[in-house]
């Protein structure tokens, strides 16, 4: 991959792709109003008990642990393990993994029992998972400079033998390989919650129609990074309330020329 292909939003609102999500609940309408305004028809599916069925009318899973429970680790186990006897598309997103010894317990459970096809973490949790010290606050990940979060973003990648995306003011994407810096955006996407929940959606959006999970983790980072400058201007400074509808307008609204035009993506 060399740049990005926006083409990606015309394949997603043509096809339509059904995306389950077993949700973080401070998050779930957000991300389930975002996979909707991209094109997408998302099923926010909880229960244990239906997980096979509902992976066998599903293009795509986005497994988000925040707001853990045992029933939710149990549905994201039986779920990860049916996406991977599929050949489906993963993201798992191991929502503030350092905030307690048994969350990470239970996350590293599910990645001894399958393989995503992208993790999707901040700072903190990749340090967690690394078994680094972390820092976490809550959910909130530290400070942390592009180069250190490069590091982090390629160790992951290579010990977990899977495509990573760490999140931060630049996102990082690696398959391993291959590492990504996207730029940009605006910072007002600092103030509201579950910005990086819905990241892992479109990425689960993206996913369901680009066979390439790193391809489709870069256009996700940079198109969420184009719909936050968006939602900037067209909020006007009214504050987080105005941003986070705008943020819904842009994701509804943007063309694959508007995404070229504002990508800041470079390989590192």
């Amino acid at each position: 991959m060399t740049t990005p292909d926006f083409s990606i939003l015309e394949a997603v609102r043509r096809r339509r792709p059904l995306v389950h999500c077993i949700s973080n609940a401070v998050s779930a309408c957000g991300c389930a109003s975002l996979a909707l305004a991209v094109g997408a028809s998302p099923i926010m599916a909880q229960a244990p008990q239906e997980m096979e069925a509902i992976a066998a009318v599903s293009a795509a899973a986005v497994l988000n642990t925040g707001t853990p429970q045992e029933e939710k680790f149990q549905a994201c186990l039986l779920r990860g393990r049916e996406a991977e006897r599929l050949g489906q598309p993963l993201v798992l997103d191991t929502v503030g993994v350092g905030a307690s010894p048994w969350r990470l317990e239970q996350a590293e459970a599910l990645l001894a029992a399958f393989t995503p096809t992208l993790l999707r973490v901040n700072a903190g949790e990749a340090q967690a998972l690394l078994g680094l010290e972390s820092q976490e606050r809550g959910v909130d990940a530290p400070a942390s400079s592009p180069a250190r979060r490069a590091e982090l973003a390629l160790r992951l990648a290579r010990e977990r033998r899977t495509a990573v995306l760490l999140s931060g003011q630049s996102d990082m994407v690696c398959d391993g390989n291959v590492l990504w810096e996207i730029s940009g955006g605006s910072a007002q996407i600092l103030q509201i919650t579950g910005a990086g929940c819905m990241l892992s959606v479109l990425c689960g959006v993206f996913a369901a129609v680009e066979p390439d999970a790193a391809a489709a983790a870069v256009s996700a980072a940079a198109f969420w990074k184009a719909c936050s400058r968006r939602a900037e201007e067209w909020s006007g400074g009214r504050g987080p309330g105005s941003f986070r509808a705008a943020l819904l307008d842009a994701a509804g609204t943007l063309t694959a020329a508007d995404c070229a035009a504002g990508a800041q993506i470079r390989r590192v």
